[in-house]
C-alpha cells in the first residue's frame, strides 16, 4: 500500500479541521482544458509522486501553498457561477487533489447542493478508502492520468508502479463514474507501440470512458525544477509534436 502520511506533515492542524481548510497552490477562474465547458480550477498543494515530466514541480511540497477556508473557496466559486453553470463546473487538480480528500468532500457536498458539476483531475494513485468512496460518490467526472500502462516503466517514470491507479480506474468503471483517460506522450517513454496496444486493451475493459486525451510532453516547467535546485532528468528529451500525437491516435484508434 502506498502511504501518503509522510506527505501530509505540512498540514499542521487537527484532522477535523481538514474538512474546512485546504492547502492551495493556485486558482484559475476560467479554465478551458480541465473538463467540459468553462471551469473554476482549484490547484491543491501536495503530491506523493515524482513524475519526471511534471510541469508543476512547485506543487509537490505539502509545506508550500497557502491555507484557504472552505467558505472562502466556495464563495469565490459562487461569484463565477454564471460563467461555469450549467455547461462547466469546478475541477480539483494539483498536485494530487486526493491527498486532501476530507476538504474535497465538504466542498463537493456544497457544490452538488447548488447543481455545480464536479470533476477531479487525478493519478488515482491512492488506496480506495471509505473517504475516497464518499468523494467519488459526489464526483461527476474523473480525469484519470494513466502514468504508464507498464508497471515497471511507470515506477521509473513517476516513482511507483501503476497497480493502484489501474484498480482505481476499475472502481470508477464498476461504479458508473464517467472517466476521461489522460496519457502524457513523452517520446521514448510512453509512446512504445506495444505499451500503447496494452493501454488500448485496458481502456476497452472500462465501460465509463467518455474520452481519451493525449497530452503532448513539453518542457515549459523545467525552470521550476531548476529554481528549486533540482535536476531535470528529461532535459534532453524533445517535446512531443503533432506527428507523435497522430501516430498514437492511430494506434489507440481514437479521433
Amino acid at each position: 500500500m502506498l502511504s501518503i502520511e509522510p506527505f501530509m506533515k505540512g498540514f499542521k492542524m487537527e484532522k477535523e479541521d481538514l474538512k474546512y481548510f485546504a492547502k492551495v497552490h493556485s486558482i484559475e477562474s476560467f479554465g478551458a482544458v480541465d473538463g467540459p465547458g468553462i471551469r473554476f480550477v482549484l490547484f491543491l498543494q501536495g503530491c506523493h509522486l515524482q513524475c519526471k515530466y511534471c510541469h508543476n514541480r512547485d506543487t509537490w511540497d505539502m509545506n508550500g501553498g497557502s491555507y484557504k477556508s472552505l467558505d472562502e473557496i466556495y464563495e469565490k466559486i459562487l461569484r463565477y457561477k454564471n460563467y461555469i453553470y450549467p455547461n462547466g463546473g469546478v475541477t480539483a487538480t494539483g498536485g494530487e487533489p486526493l491527498l486532501q480528500v476530507h476538504f474535497l468532500i465538504s466542498l463537493f457536498e456544497k457544490l452538488k447542493a447548488v447543481g455545480i458539476h464536479t470533476c477531479i483531475d487525478t493519478s488515482g494513485m491512492v488506496s480506495i478508502t471509505k473517504d475516497i468512496e464518499k468523494l467519488l460518490s459526489l464526483t461527476d467526472l474523473v480525469l484519470l492520468d494513466i502514468k504508464h500502462i507498464d508497471s515497471e516503466k511507470c515506477k521509473k517514470l513517476v516513482g511507483v508502479g501503476n497497480e493502484l491507479e489501474l484498480k482505481f480506474a476499475k472502481y470508477l468503471s464498476e461504479h458508473d463514474i464517467p472517466i476521461w483517460i489522460r496519457q502524457v506522450i513523452v517520446p521514448g517513454f510512453t509512446d512504445d507501440e506495444k505499451d500503447l496496444l496494452k493501454l488500448k486493451d485496458f481502456i476497452s475493459t472500462l465501460k465509463t470512458v467518455q474520452k481519451v486525451e493525449l497530452l503532448p510532453y513539453h518542457n515549459m516547467g523545467m525552470y521550476k525544477w531548476k529554481n528549486l535546485g533540482d535536476s531535470y532528468s528529461l532535459e534532453n528529451i524533445r517535446p512531443a509534436n503533432s506527428d507523435d500525437i497522430e501516430r498514437v491516435k492511430k494506434i489507440l484508434e481514437i479521433s
